[in-house]
């Protein structure tokens, strides 16, 4: 992590990631990129539905290849770029056939470094196979749901799953958040873990830079009006007087509390819930 001599009180805990170690291009392949207006958390009618959300700098989209669909050709990597859509590090890779696509890369994979897409491939750092092919106890990422569906889950900086058993057509895999699950045996993901793991260890510093991420203030619910939110009231200090964590519409939130539909249509593949609350 790079620090700051803190010549300011925001430059004081700020740090940023050293990308100049990782990344070998500063421009994206152009045929692979496309710009779009973001909806900053808004609706077909304009509604706000996803609060904090807004302005921000511009970006550009890279499409990422998360079907995999070129399959027993090998690819080597020609890049290592930054996404400022998500938080791994993604490259440009080359495909024998000469096309070229970007995909999320795992740790350790460098320029120059090739893989494969394929059923009998080998069992190293960012081959792609089907579930039933990876040895127990290995870890992976970029995980489809439903085979054919495209890489789904374990996606963000430094993540990796585990495949912990494979039984009646259907392999055991522990997920990030600690929840063991069920997927089909057919369904394909990568080798290994996600780059970029010290992402979580940034200090964004400064409520301007969040504002450069299109991230908008947030104010606790404790310093508005009762009209507005379940603790408002009092001087600010009051507590929330409340057993339970609320949302602002009066719903369970957090700490541990079950917020999942009790019917919901994919219960059958959770064998084990995540652990929630203090670790």
């Amino acid at each position: 992590m790079k620090s700051f001599r803190p010549t300011t009180k925001s430059r004081r805990h700020m740090t940023v990631l050293p990308f100049k170690q990782y990344l070998t291009a500063d421009e994206p392949h152009k045929s692979l990129t496309f710009g779009f207006k973001r909806d900053v958390g808004r609706n077909n009618f304009g509604r706000i539905t996803v609060r904090h959300q807004g302005a921000g700098h511009k970006k550009l989209y890279r499409m990422i290849d998360f079907s995999y669909d070129k399959k027993d050709i090998k690819a080597t990597i020609q890049t290592v770029e930054y996404d400022p859509f998500r938080t791994g590090y993604i490259g440009l890779v080359n495909y024998a056939d000469g096309a070229k696509r970007y995909v999320l890369l795992p740790k350790t994979m460098k320029v120059g470094d090739s893989f494969v897409v394929s059923e009998n491939a080998p069992v190293q750092t960012g081959n792609r196979l089907i579930l039933k092919n990876i040895p127990v106890g290995s870890l992976i990422y970029n995980i489809e749901i439903k085979p054919g569906t495209g890489a789904k889950l374990v996606r963000s900086a430094g993540s990796f799953a585990q495949v912990i058993a494979n039984d009646a057509g259907y392999t055991h895999i522990k997920m990030p958040s600690s929840e063991i699950r069920k997927i089909h045996e057919k369904a394909w993901a990568n080798i290994g873990a996600v780059s970029n793991e010290e992402n979580r260890l940034v200090t964004i510093g400064k409520a301007g830079r969040s504002r450069w991420m299109g991230i908008r203030p947030t104010v606790r619910g404790s310093a508005q009006n009762p009209v507005d939110h379940p603790y408002g009231g009092g001087e600010q200090r009051t507590g929330r007087g409340l057993r339970r964590l609320k949302t602002r519409w009066g719903k369970p939130a957090g700490k541990g509390q079950k917020t999942r539909h009790p019917k919901k249509y994919s219960n059958v593949f959770i064998v084990s819930r995540r652990q929630v609350g203090k670790k």
